[in-house]
């Protein structure tokens, strides 16, 4: 996977122009590190289901540039898993991060989540669901999780992540689980936003992102909107999120190293509904 590359190489991008004629204007400085833009394959469970390979392949064609393997990856064995790095290579795609439950995040579910990320190129092992949590200690321990997990991958080149939902947004009983998590873990750990779920608990996610410079590295955009009949079922670009600012707020400050367009289910089937997503995204953001 190149994402550190990536990285490295817009930092030299925008310092060299800073050198030659000052620091790049906002805009400027943004079209000099173009985001890619992927797939969360969640997306597309349902022909993922009946086809893995085929489903890639659509989704390579459709022009996307990044995948995101969910849950059921772990489960893969490294010589399937093998077969799959083989695939993405020759379909010039990259997996630069997995969604997982709590249990790869520690003891031997982070071993086997380790090989498998490796072979895939996968440098970011996402949590993507704490377990059954309910108190300030059960969210605590999490953190833990996450703390220990990211000084394991540390010196792989690879980093733990942690994914919200509606869950973590929302304030029970003083508590709001997502900023104790940001507080009780190294910034290494990225923080990858899943945008529908925070705007329905109503949270600002441009604030959130602003407040946390340099570790928002990916964001599922999954769009929502206030209704009936609405919800995650609005496509990309329909819903009530203010786009425009986020993207600036996740380019300018987040410190996003790529985008995962996410849909929960739609009026279109599931192929359908990547296909137009990534269109909305690219009349927000032309020349992504």
């Amino acid at each position: 996977m190149s994402r550190t590359h990536l990285t490295r190489r817009s930092f030299l991008i925008a310092s060299g122009a800073r050198a030659v004629c000052g620091a790049l204007p906002e805009p400027a400085a943004r079209a000099a590190r173009r985001v890619p833009v992927g797939l969360e394959l969640y997306s597309v469970r349902d022909e993922l289901a009946k086809d893995l390979m085929g489903t890639v392949r659509a989704v390579a064609k459709m022009g996307y540039e990044v995948v995101e393997f969910y849950s059921p990856y772990l489960q893969w064995s490294p010589e399937y898993a093998r077969q799959v790095r083989k695939l993405l290579d020759e379909l010039n795609l990259r997996c630069p991060s997995t969604h997982n439950s709590r249990g790869a995040l520690e003891g031997e579910g982070l071993k086997k989540a380790i090989e498998l990320n490796r072979i895939l190129g996968s440098r970011t092992i996402v949590m993507a669901s704490p377990g059954r949590v309910a108190t300030q200690d059960d969210w605590k321990r999490v953190a833990e999780i996450l703390t220990s997990a990211a000084s394991t991958l540390e010196p792989l080149e690879m980093r733990a992540g942690y994914h919200n939902h509606q869950l973590e947004f929302t304030e029970r009983e003083g508590l709001r689980p997502m900023p104790l998590l940001a507080a009780n873990t190294p910034k290494n750990v990225t923080l990858q936003l899943d945008v529908g779920t925070c705007m329905e608990a109503g949270y600002d996610p441009v604030a959130w992102i602003k407040a946390h410079p340099g570790r928002i590295r990916s964001l599922h955009l999954k769009d929502w909107g206030a209704g009936a009949g609405r919800g995650y079922r609005v496509l990309f670009g329909e819903g009530d999120t203010p786009w425009k600012a986020l993207l600036d707020a996740a380019e300018d400050q987040g410190g996003v190293e790529h985008y995962l367009i996410e849909q929960e289910g739609s009026r279109l089937p599931s192929l359908e509904t990547a296909t137009q997503c990534l269109a909305n995204f690219r009349k927000l953001r032309p020349g992504a």
